[in-house]
């Protein structure tokens, strides 16, 4: 993407490289893919894991909104201070600022703006609101956004705050998502909170400081007698050229919480500064892999990496306080308490991922799943502000706590860690959680469940061998047994005859008529898949691939299915199911495991093909360049995995099946100054095909590599060939 010159320069975008190293891997970063289409992404400021996303909204209503911003719109709204990457569904966008000049006559205050005039990089943001002459330029610490704005013209020149802003789904919701709202006025400060509910009922607590005094303040009405959210237009003295900086500390327990979170990470005054720690910061994690490849491979490969890292967040304040799944107030031991958990997607590769690059992140992770057990009962479905949505269906921390204990972590309370698992998978909870129906008939009956039959249980069926492999390494026979049993549930609902896993009745009989390509789910009328259809849920089998097969009455008959996967067409009726080639949907996460399945059963050479034309048509490195929504860095780990040549199919497994590399040579930087290096020799257009693989320079026989073999470090050659 073309920079101007003039605002490299304006926005201090030279700067020198890290001290601490030799790399600038910030620049191979391009926070604007995904900021078109369907990848939902935003390219604000922000710091890994941090709970602050400080970034541009261009709009507020519909789906297209859920990261805030759409790169093919012409105005800004404002800059708000949180917001959720690459998901579905809409929320966050809150405590909305946007620097004005404050014309009594003006209908809004949103500007046009230009890509010409708008640069992103990870930790900071810069745009040039054309309407009101006005460079907008953002940073972030972990709980504070950092603004500064540079007037060019100064006619009353102001600060808008509006407590009302947040995406929603409809005009109408957007007038009432807020059920309370208060701001109070200092001499330099605002303070305030509010409370609003769209995908989850949360508080937003907040503490405003700006570097000059407050002149005048003006209260907005509201637009609507149902509006809660307060609006302010704060104006200041300023000339020509004069900088206005505000910092807003932001908590989820009180505003004394961000006045703390203000005072420990940004008592002074120094953009600059911040923008640079935040820019050390993003290094810091960067630099634990190396990549070799073109421009482009690396523009895709280090925004991916950066995606990753966006989330989970730390809703703990400085000293540990946050309101947890119940919305109570509590104190966390270590001083962390993540949230943003979209397990549906992120356990596939996004948490393996974790488990090999940022191996520090895992015990925390899994401590504040098990927090959330303790606070409701069962462990996290899908996490937002502390708050569980209960969106999409099983429970994928149970596959998340499993892994993370088949890899040897052992940074919590492994008994309780099983209870929660034990508890998540027999004690039945609202709203998609019927064990006694999934148990009476070994399978949801679409007669009693209504939707989602299918791809419930076999979301579920994961999760309880989840449940048996971790109940075997514990030793825990009983349970063993039993979860042993009801991972097999899954050829209850396989049709040999047609070879689809398809919906059943109570009574046993298959549900007519019936249409593998009927697409649908829950919010799409009833139907009994849940973002995807037949073809692409008869291949959730992650973790009995052989069993699978034998369903299909052999290699010969699954080949074909499988083959017609990638070949029958589809038209797709569900915005989620993109990214098509035949029947299979990259842009939704069922599919991701699939392509593997050929190495799995003898024919590596398709997955090579297949990975191949994946990365050829679905990650882009332009605004547009994601397939479909990135979901919490998923599609992005999925393009990290793969550019190795290995991806976690089955992550309980502690195993990665092979698939062919992408790029000439990555290097992964492990704990203990190990490292392990993944080499494709030969690797071009052409050659796309492994020939001979090769582990600490003795060939490799096997389909897969394990967790193991690369944390001890090492080197991995893929020998390529046409």
């Amino acid at each position: 993407m073309k920079i101007s010159k003039s605002l490299f320069l304006s926005c201090a975008f030279l700067a020198a490289a890290n001290a601490f190293a030799a790399t600038d891997y910030t620049s191979y970063v391009n926070p604007l893919i995904g900021t078109a289409a369907t990848g939902h992404t935003f390219p604000g400021a922000t710091v890994p894991f941090g709970l602050v996303q400080a970034t541009p909204a261009t709009g507020a209503v519909g789906w297209a909104y859920c990261g805030n911003y759409q790169y093919n719109d012409k105005r800004i709204w404002g800059f708000v201070q949180t917001a959720i990457n690459g998901t579905g569904c809409v929320d966050l966008g809150n405590i909305l600022v946007m620097p004005v000049t404050a014309r009594k006559d003006r209908k809004d205050y949103h500007s046009d703006f230009s890509h010409s005039r708008e640069y992103a990089t990870p930790g900071y943001y810069c745009v040039y609101l054309d309407e009101t002459a006005v460079r907008a330029e953002m940073t972030a610490t972990p709980h504070v956004a950092y603004h500064r704005y540079t007037f060019d013209r100064t006619d009353s020149a102001g600060i808008y705050i509006d407590l009302q802003h947040s995406p929603v789904w409809s005009q109408a919701q957007f007038h009432q998502h807020v059920l309370e709202s208060d701001i109070q006025v200092g001499e330099r400060t605002v303070t305030g909170h509010l409370r609003n509910a769209v995908w989850v009922d949360k508080d937003v607590f907040f503490v405003a400081e700006f570097n000059r005094p407050i002149k005048k303040v003006t209260n907005l009405p509201k637009l609507t007698e149902k509006e809660r959210g307060e609006r302010r237009l704060l104006s200041f003295d300023m000339r020509p050229g004069d900088q206005l900086e505000v910092k807003i500390a932001i908590s989820s327990a009180t505003v004394e919480g961000a006045q703390r979170n203000l005072k420990a990470e940004l008592p002074d005054w120094n953009f600059e500064a911040t923008r640079q720690k935040a820019k050390d910061t993003w290094n810091s994690y960067f630099s634990r892999i190396q990549v070799e490849g073109t421009d482009e491979q690396k523009a895709n490969f280090y925004t991916s990496y950066y995606h990753a890292l966006i989330q989970p967040n730390n809703i703990a304040d400085v000293d540990g306080m946050y309101r947890n799944a119940k919305g109570e107030l509590a104190k966390a031991e270590g001083g962390t308490y993540y949230s943003t958990f979209s397990t549906w997607d992120t356990y596939r590769a996004s948490h393996p991922f974790y488990t090999l690059v940022l191996p520090e992140m895992v015990d925390p992770f899994v401590r504040s799943m098990l927090l959330h057990h303790k606070a409701l009962g069962y462990l996290p479905i899908w996490t937002l502000w502390g708050k569980d949505n209960h969106c999409m269906i099983g429970n994928h921390s149970v596959p998340i706590v499993a892994e993370a204990y088949a890899k040897g972590f052992r940074g919590f309370d492994v008994e309780e860690a099983w209870k929660a698992v034990k508890e998540t998978q027999t004690i039945s909870h609202q709203p998609k959680s019927d064990w006694e129906t999934y148990t009476k008939y070994g399978y949801f009956p679409t007669d009693v469940m209504k939707h989602e039959s299918v791809s419930m249980t076999l979301e579920c069926v994961y999760d309880d061998y989840a449940a048996y492999a971790m109940a075997k390494q514990m030793g825990k026979k009983e349970d063993e047994a039993y979860f042993a049993k009801r991972a097999n549930y899954y050829k209850n609902l396989f049709d040999k005859r047609i070879g689809f896993m398809r919906p059943r009745k109570s009574d046993g009989k298959w549900l007519d008529p019936f249409n593998p390509s009927a697409m649908g789910g829950a919010k799409d009328g009833g139907m009994d898949y849940t973002e995807g259809n037949a073809w692409q849920y008869t291949w959730h089998v992650q973790h009995d691939v052989p069993g699978l097969i034998k369903l299909f009455g052999g290699k010969k008959k699954f080949f074909n299915k499988l083959d017609s996967l990638f070949t029958v067409p589809l038209v797709s009726t569900v915005s989620d199911v993109s990214g098509l080639i035949g029947q299979y949907a990259h842009g939704n996460e069922p599919s991701h495991h699939v392509v593997y399945f050929y190495t799995m059963a003898g024919r590596p050479e398709r997955t090579a093909e297949l990975v191949r034309e994946i990365f050829d048509t679905q990650y882009l490195p332009k605004p547009d360049g994601l397939c479909g929504n990135d979901d919490c860095g998923q599609m992005s780990a999925w393009y990290m995995f793969s550019a190795m040549g290995f991806y976690p199919v089955d992550p309980v497994s502690a195993k990665y099946v092979f698939g062919a590399p992408q790029l000439p040579s990555i290097t992964l930087n492990l704990p203990g100054g190990k490292t392990f290096t993944v080499v494709a020799e030969n690797l071009s257009k052409e050659n796309l095909y492994v020939d001979k693989i090769y582990l600490n320079g003795k060939e490799y026989k096997k389909n897969y590599i394990t967790h193991q073999d690369i944390v001890n470090g090492g080197k991995l050659v893929f020998k390529m060939k046409p």
